[in-house]
């Protein structure tokens, strides 16, 4: 029942948006839909800790701790990103970037979007779950392009292009898992791609088969997860796209793309009995981290300049779990919950301080002390919090990470540690000016929102303080996945 809930609010959302999205009342409608689906996420969460993983619907659905803790961030995320986007989208309105047509079109898809992430993270089906990233990667499209501006047209079809293709060999690495599972399992389609089917015989599938599987499944899927060198799509989509969709791909679609990749790495481990898949996610991860942290100098559009943190980022996951283990898995966990919540704060206020100043270039924006104080809080702090300063929690996270490659992989760690300086220079560099100093830009016309991203900021600065017994458990579950 409560899987049920948890797609069918978003998706009748999507439904009745696309009738009433540009209505007055629409953005509330929004707000209210999303905030159906945050208390769904939370019952999901509370049977499954009282009972354990579970299925249903002949189970093509199945809820375990790794993936009820991204059902209930990626409901959060959902929640908050609709509340910012309230008073945004109608400043966007008054400044006349988007008509009433595109509204319907920005709320119904930002469902819809919803739908597609929340549908990957309950299914059991592989084939299903690829379907939900490619219905992830349509309505997104739409989202990107909201604005019809040449730059916003060429975003979306490089979005649609790279992923498109990124998507095609992600289908092709699954239906080399179902050539290797058909033998060993005897079903269809519909019982073959089942993960927890396939998790109990990983270890008797044909390690070739699944292995070359994996290769086209972290290539298809590492597309949508932004790693290098195949994150071209990311800087264009979150700089030209509407600022809530900024912050949904970099808190949402991202995580969902590496909890992918994710799934199909526990089979594999099993299926080979080498550690081949965890160095392929290494070298991926550290690629990315160091190739975005170069590129966060020659920035000078703020969406894009934190479109470019988060590749750094997510490679730091992707490094994490390659180098597996409990700790790392661990450290890995809770870097994608404090990245997200991090990350979505800062595209809040960036998407306000962009308003305020009338552009997305940094050297245009200034003195937002001055003009919204807490615009300029909530940017600098967020700031702070993503460059990994104590006592935040991606501090505690990033902390986990370099105490392990130490340990472990000690080659790594003067890797990690000189693009982790880069990007601290980079980005603090260019924050002070847009925050402090003197300005001429006028105040907005409607008051923004900025309970979200002081919320995100206090929930971050939380865990880099104390991480509650019942969370910590959490994280242990779901990382013992990957030390089977």
């Amino acid at each position: 029942m409560e899987i049920a809930l948890v797609v069918g609010f978003p998706l009748i959302g999507a439904a009745l948006l696309a009738v009433i999205g540009a209505q007055r009342y629409a953005a509330e409608v929004n707000v209210a839909i999303s905030l159906a689906t945050l208390l769904a996420a939370a019952a999901l969460v509370i049977r499954v800790i009282r009972g354990g993983a579970m299925s249903a619907f002949d189970e093509q659905c199945f809820i375990d701790p790794f993936n009820v803790f991204l059902v209930a961030l990626t409901a959060l995320v959902g929640f908050t990103t609709s509340v910012f986007s309230r008073p945004y989208m109608r400043i966007e309105a008054a400044h006349g970037h988007v008509t009433t047509g595109r509204l319907r079109l920005y709320h119904s898809m930002y469902q819809l979007f919803m739908t597609a992430m929340l549908v990957a993270l309950t299914t059991n089906n592989l084939g299903f779950l690829w379907v939900a990233m490619e219905a992830a990667t349509l309505s997104t499209v739409l989202l990107v392009s909201l604005y019809r501006t040449r730059a916003s047209i060429e975003a979306a079809w490089k979005y649609f292009i790279l992923c498109g293709v990124g998507i095609a060999l992600a289908l092709f690495g699954t239906i080399l898992v179902y050539v290797a599972a058909e033998g060993r399992l005897g079903g269809n389609g519909m019982t073959a791609l089942l993960w927890t089917h396939l998790n109990a015989v990983k270890g008797q599938l044909e390690p070739t088969v699944i292995g070359l599987a994996f290769v086209f499944l972290l290539v298809g899927y590492g597309t949508k997860v932004g790693l290098a060198p195949l994150h071209n799509w990311l800087p264009d989509a979150h700089a030209e796209g509407p600022t809530p969709v900024s912050a949904v791909l970099s808190g949402l679609l991202l995580n969902v793309a590496l909890y992918a990749v994710l799934r199909c790495k526990i089979i594999t481990d099993g299926a080979l009995h080498s550690a081949l898949p965890g160095r392929m996610l290494m070298g991926f991860g550290l690629l990315s981290t160091v190739w975005a942290t170069f590129f966060l100098w020659r920035q000078r559009d703020i969406k894009r300049l934190f479109a470019y943190s988060s590749i750094e980022h997510m490679g730091i996951m992707t490094f994490a779990f390659g180098m597996g283990g409990p700790i790392a898995s661990f450290a890995g966990l809770l870097h994608m919950t404090v990245h997200s919540l991090t990350k979505s704060a800062i595209f809040f206020a960036a998407g306000h301080a962009t308003q305020t100043a009338g552009t997305q270039r940094m050297d245009g924006i200034r003195g937002l002390l001055a003009v919204h104080p807490s615009v300029g809080w909530g940017l600098m702090l967020g700031a702070l919090a993503i460059l990994g300063m104590p006592p935040f929690g991606v501090f505690a996270s990033e902390y986990l990470v370099l105490t392990t490659a130490m340990r472990d992989h000690p080659w790594a760690t003067p890797i990690l540690l000189i693009a982790l300086a880069i990007a601290f220079a980079a980005i603090f560099g260019r924050m002070q000016p847009m925050v402090f100093g003197d300005t001429q830009a006028p105040p907005l016309p409607h008051p923004p929102s900025l309970l979200p991203v002081f919320v995100h900021l206090i929930l971050v600065l939380a865990l880099g303080i104390w991480i509650p017994p019942a969370l910590a458990q959490w994280y242990r579950l779901a990382a013992h996945l990957f030390t089977e």
